[in-house]
Protein backbone atom coordinates (compact mmCIF):
# COMPACT_ATOMS: atom_id res chain seq x y z
CA UNK A 1 0.00 0.00 0.00
CA UNK A 2 1.51 3.47 -0.88
CA UNK A 3 0.27 6.73 -0.46
CA UNK A 4 1.11 8.73 -3.99
CA UNK A 5 1.05 12.80 -2.95
CA UNK A 6 1.01 15.28 -5.29
CA UNK A 7 0.73 19.22 -5.06
CA UNK A 8 2.78 21.90 -3.04
CA UNK A 9 5.44 24.91 -4.10
CA UNK A 10 5.83 28.42 -3.71
CA UNK A 11 2.66 30.76 -3.05
CA UNK A 12 2.53 33.86 -2.10
CA UNK A 13 0.37 35.24 0.98
CA UNK A 14 -2.97 35.33 0.06
CA UNK A 15 -2.54 32.50 -2.91
CA UNK A 16 -3.86 29.16 -3.66
CA UNK A 17 -2.73 25.88 -3.94
CA UNK A 18 -4.25 21.89 -4.20
CA UNK A 19 -2.69 18.86 -2.40
CA UNK A 20 -3.89 15.80 -3.41
CA UNK A 21 -3.10 12.29 -2.24
CA UNK A 22 -3.89 8.87 -3.43
CA UNK A 23 -3.89 5.35 -2.58
CA UNK A 24 -2.37 3.01 -4.78
CA UNK A 25 -3.42 -0.17 -4.02
CA UNK A 26 -6.07 -2.85 -4.97
CA UNK A 27 -8.10 -2.29 -1.65
CA UNK A 28 -11.61 -2.41 -0.73
CA UNK A 29 -12.41 0.18 1.47
CA UNK A 30 -10.15 3.25 3.14
CA UNK A 31 -11.28 4.61 6.78
CA UNK A 32 -10.75 8.27 7.59
CA UNK A 33 -7.67 10.16 5.36
CA UNK A 34 -6.54 13.45 6.17
CA UNK A 35 -3.69 15.71 5.69
CA UNK A 36 -1.18 16.91 8.47
CA UNK A 37 1.53 19.68 8.65
CA UNK A 38 5.24 19.73 10.39
CA UNK A 39 6.32 23.58 10.29
CA UNK A 40 10.50 23.97 10.87
CA UNK A 41 10.94 23.14 14.33
CA UNK A 42 7.46 22.19 15.16
CA UNK A 43 5.89 19.06 15.71
CA UNK A 44 3.56 17.57 13.28
CA UNK A 45 0.02 19.01 13.75
CA UNK A 46 -3.28 18.07 12.07
CA UNK A 47 -4.79 19.89 9.80
CA UNK A 48 -7.83 18.44 8.34
CA UNK A 49 -9.64 15.05 7.99
CA UNK A 50 -12.34 13.58 6.19
CA UNK A 51 -14.30 10.39 6.83
CA UNK A 52 -15.44 7.61 4.10
CA UNK A 53 -19.13 9.53 4.24
CA UNK A 54 -17.90 12.82 4.36
CA UNK A 55 -17.39 14.07 7.44
CA UNK A 56 -15.07 16.47 8.03
CA UNK A 57 -12.69 18.19 11.21
CA UNK A 58 -10.29 20.66 10.36
CA UNK A 59 -7.57 22.71 13.15
CA UNK A 60 -8.96 25.70 14.18
CA UNK A 61 -5.99 27.83 12.41
CA UNK A 62 -7.29 26.50 8.76
CA UNK A 63 -11.54 26.53 9.04
CA UNK A 64 -12.47 28.56 6.72
CA UNK A 65 -9.27 29.02 4.59
CA UNK A 66 -8.95 25.16 3.95
CA UNK A 67 -11.93 22.29 2.39
CA UNK A 68 -10.97 18.89 2.05
CA UNK A 69 -12.75 16.22 0.07
CA UNK A 70 -12.38 12.85 -1.16
CA UNK A 71 -12.94 10.82 -4.34
CA UNK A 72 -13.58 7.43 -2.70
CA UNK A 73 -13.62 5.58 -6.28
CA UNK A 74 -9.97 7.15 -7.18
CA UNK A 75 -8.96 6.68 -3.77
CA UNK A 76 -8.22 10.10 -3.76
CA UNK A 77 -8.67 13.10 -1.57
CA UNK A 78 -7.69 16.64 -1.74
CA UNK A 79 -6.78 19.85 0.10
CA UNK A 80 -7.69 22.84 -1.07
CA UNK A 81 -5.78 25.58 0.79
CA UNK A 82 -7.07 29.67 0.32
CA UNK A 83 -5.54 32.40 1.64
CA UNK A 84 -2.69 31.20 2.57
CA UNK A 85 -0.62 32.69 5.21
CA UNK A 86 3.46 32.47 6.27
CA UNK A 87 2.47 30.49 9.22
CA UNK A 88 0.97 28.05 6.90
CA UNK A 89 4.01 26.95 5.63
CA UNK A 90 5.42 23.68 6.26
CA UNK A 91 6.16 19.93 4.70
CA UNK A 92 2.14 18.67 4.44
CA UNK A 93 1.59 14.78 4.97
CA UNK A 94 -1.24 12.56 3.68
CA UNK A 95 -2.73 9.83 5.67
CA UNK A 96 -4.68 6.82 6.32
CA UNK A 97 -5.42 5.67 9.40
CA UNK A 98 -7.14 2.33 8.21
CA UNK A 99 -7.06 0.44 4.89
CA UNK A 100 -8.98 -2.34 4.38
CA UNK A 101 -8.83 -5.45 1.34
CA UNK A 102 -10.78 -8.19 1.08
CA UNK A 103 -13.04 -7.21 4.42
CA UNK A 104 -9.57 -7.19 6.76
CA UNK A 105 -7.37 -4.37 7.88
CA UNK A 106 -4.25 -4.83 5.77
CA UNK A 107 -2.89 -0.98 7.20
CA UNK A 108 -2.64 1.34 9.88
CA UNK A 109 -1.57 4.50 9.86
CA UNK A 110 -0.27 5.04 6.49
CA UNK A 111 1.55 7.98 5.38
CA UNK A 112 2.55 9.12 1.85
CA UNK A 113 5.22 11.20 1.45
CA UNK A 114 5.79 15.26 2.52
CA UNK A 115 4.47 18.11 0.38
CA UNK A 116 6.23 20.83 1.00
CA UNK A 117 4.12 24.55 0.87
CA UNK A 118 6.43 27.64 1.20
CA UNK A 119 4.74 30.83 1.62
CA UNK A 120 6.20 34.19 0.93
CA UNK A 121 5.40 37.36 2.85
Amino acid sequence: VQLQASGGGLVQAGGSLRLSCRVVARIVGINNMGYYRQAPGKERELVAVISPDGTTTYADSVKGRFTISRENARKTIYLDVNSLKPEDTGVYYCNADKIIQLGRPVAYNSWGPGSLVTVSS
